[in-house]
């Protein structure tokens, strides 16, 4: 990939947002400033990102031109809530659990931490993406903002996944665990989305009890996190961005095992159990099924 051709796919996905004129000048100065060898590297990925079921590593410059492009997206009254929680987690192995509206949700949560004082977490952040965060040009340029390890789906909730069936499904699923505990080791903090799609109401599912798959490693802190108002940053059906107001609350961590002993071991009850954590840090009408 030229400089040229990724100023122009990044640009035309911007498109109806404004003057383009700063944007590509903006993009321009720092690709340059990266260097060839960081345009090159950032090519390859992109053309590698979501080849297999398997762990992608953030491109430095993917993260860099993400973070400049998307805080003109943020408007200024969006907040964030809860900074201390994920402060006092810094270097432990954590899982963030959070509700899903937008296949921007990643991003700007990205984004927002490294505003908010939480940027030790956005740095070693990595995210569990189905398919379709892999599906695109421009989706793979986001998903390289930060760690990404692709996982299946079931047919039940991504169609793009019917063709598999549900043992091939499991043996992936499998391996996205086997990746996710292996990046917990490493340090990095995993970001699960734990309905396993976004809601199209805005309201929350049930949590998917195979999640909890995800927390069986040692030592393990459970994060909840209530994400408002990116529904209408990358709405469903849309393939452009538009400028938001975004509200970010983190919830009081809990350790795994103490999530799952309240839960007497049943991984629903334990995946119930933090979708109400989850919901307590949101506003009603994005509470769902686990309205109070």
């Amino acid at each position: 990939m030229t400089r040229d051709q990724l100023i122009t796919a990044i640009t035309s996905f911007l498109a109806g947002n404004g003057d383009p004129a700063p944007i590509r000048q903006m993009l321009s100065r720092e690709i340059d400033a990266a260097g060839p060898g960081a345009l090159e590297s950032l090519g390859a990925r992109l053309a590698a990102a979501g080849a297999d079921w398997d762990y992608y590593p953030p491109d430095p410059l993917a993260r860099k031109l993400h973070q400049l492009l998307a805080t003109q997206f943020l408007k200024p009254d969006s907040s964030f809530r809860g900074a201390e929680h994920l402060q006092a987690l810094a270097g432990k192995p954590l899982v963030i659990l959070a509700n899903h509206l937008s296949y921007s949700d990643a991003n700007v949560l990205e984004v927002m931490l490294e505003l908010h004082g939480c940027g030790e977490v956005a740095r070693r952040l990595t995210a569990i993406a189905g398919p379709k965060v892999y599906s695109s040009l421009t989706r793979r340029f986001s998903s390289l903002c930060f760690g990404t390890i692709k996982v299946a789906q079931s047919s039940g909730l991504s169609s793009e996944d019917a063709v598999m069936s549900p043992r091939e499904v499991a043996r992936a699923a499998r391996r996205s665990i086997e990746h996710a505990h292996a990046r917990l080791a490493a340090g990095d903090a995993l970001l699960v989305f734990a309905e396993g799609t976004r809601s199209r109401s805005g309201g929350m599912q049930q949590m998917l009890a195979g999640v909890s798959r995800y927390l069986d490693a040692p030592g393990v802190t459970v994060c909840p996190i209530g994400i408002a108002g990116t529904e209408e940053f990358f709405p469903i059906g849309d393939e452009s961005v538009h400028p938001v107001t975004v509200h970010i609350s983190v919830g009081p961590p809990i350790g795994a095992d103490a999530l799952e002993r309240q839960a007497g071991g049943d991984r629903q009850a334990m995946m119930d159990r933090a979708g109400r954590m989850i919901a307590a840090e949101l506003p009603a009408s994005y509470q769902g099924v686990y309205a109070v």
